[in-house]
């Protein structure tokens, strides 16, 4: 219990870190002279850089063990959050959320690794869920607390703190966390490119991937940056009510996360779960889509009903794991978080971009943001036809 709330904690920083723009957005496109594709492009790079570092992250997680991994990977974050609590342009920025993104990259896949080592394979997705769960609190402290906390003291003051803390979480995981008996080699596997080769060669896998690079991506999409702008240009929100829809889509992305994993013990079937929930997702989606000015009620209940039926990570990670051998579990499951966040990455940047052309073509902003929720829905539904192609489970 001591380690699960340890490993906690660290994934509450981490998933702060990739929700907190949304609501300085405002703030860093006056201070540091921001638009809205570079306001995208800051997102995006923290995913970026996640995504790239979780190849040297599942290596380390076989070879080294979860203790140092993570512990040395934070330090990088702690260094992004004081640098961008400093930074006095786009490129300072860009750099310090390209070292917060670095730093952040092992905390959950440590978490899984060690579930995935100490626990047996049917209590893996109830883990995932809970850890992804509580964990999407840092979501919520990347709302309405953190709105409240500009407001009082400042942006660069928060970050300032944020920094502080995210260093003393660093010491903690260092104290606290043992690493697991390392797994016996089974198989060609032993480096970093051959335990991806190995993993490329796993056919069950192939499948899960496209929907792995979009399900997940949009749903941070819409929170992690768009949230904000969509109800302040659409439905004339103030800072406070729009860090208010967004702690309601934080909420019910932890009640999702948390639901997911008791749902699929009573499916006893994650693909099949995550299948249910995506259809969902989808609907939603396509109902933001024609949501007019003047219905910000409806606006805000189908944003939260997204949050809560798109969390399907941790059930989608469980049906991948089911793939790994234990020797490349390390890597296994930061392959899949590669795509996942990679795709968030590719989402956030590209979205971005298309705002920033839609403003310099003068479209107003309710057919804007119309037109992106329908996008994310129509590429969750295309991936989720092909998910439905992939086995349940692995061939004896």
């Amino acid at each position: 219990m001591r380690i699960f709330l340890v490993l906690l904690f660290a994934y509450v920083l981490s998933q702060f870190y990739r929700a907190f723009l949304a609501i300085v957005a405002g703030d860093l496109s006056r201070d540091l002279g921001l638009d809205a594709a570079q306001l995208g492009a800051l997102s995006a790079i923290w995913f970026a850089t996640f995504a790239i570092a979780q190849f040297p992250v599942g290596y380390a997680l076989d070879r080294i063990g979860p203790r140092r991994t993570i512990a040395g990977f934070m330090v990088i974050a702690v260094v992004g959050a004081w640098l961008m609590s400093a930074a006095t342009g786009y490129y300072t920025a860009l750099a310090a959320m390209a070292a917060i993104g670095v730093g952040c990259s092992p905390i959950l896949m440590g978490s899984l690794y060690l579930f995935a080592r100490n626990y047996p394979a049917e209590r893996f997705a109830m883990l995932s869920s809970f850890m992804i769960g509580f964990g999407s609190l840092g979501n919520m402290l990347g709302a309405t607390p953190l709105a409240v906390a500009v407001e009082a003291f400042g942006w660069r003051e928060s970050m300032m703190g944020i920094a502080a803390i995210t260093a003393a979480s660093t010491l903690v995981c260092l104290a606290i966390l043992r690493d697991p008996p390392r797994a016996a080699q089974t198989g060609p596997g032993g480096g970093m490119l051959s335990g991806i080769v190995e993993i490329a060669t796993l056919r069950g896998v192939w499948l899960i991937m496209p929907f792995t690079f979009v399900s997940y991506a949009i749903v941070v999409a819409t929170r992690g940056l768009w949230i904000a702008p969509y109800f302040n240009e659409v439905h004339g929100f103030t800072t406070t009510q729009t860090g208010n829809a967004a702690l309601i889509m934080a909420a019910t992305m932890t009640l999702g996360a948390l639901a997911y994993g008791p749902i699929e013990r009573l499916i006893r079937d994650p693909k099949r779960t995550v299948a249910i929930g995506s259809f969902i997702t989808v609907i939603c989606f396509i109902a933001v889509a024609f949501v007019g000015e003047g219905r910000a009620i409806m606006a805000v209940a189908l944003i939260g009903a997204i949050g809560g039926f798109g969390m399907t990570f941790g059930i989608v990670m469980a049906h991948g794991r089911l793939f790994f051998p234990a020797h490349l579990i390390g890597r296994g499951v930061t392959f899949l978080n590669f795509a996942s966040i990679a795709g968030a990455g590719v989402t956030q940047w590209l979205s971005g971009q298309f705002i920033q052309l839609k403003i310099d073509s003068g479209a107003d902003p309710a057919t804007t943001y119309a037109t992106l929720f329908f996008a994310f829905g129509a590429a969750l539904a295309i991936t989720l036809l092909i998910y439905l192609a992939s086995p349940a489970r692995p061939k004896p």
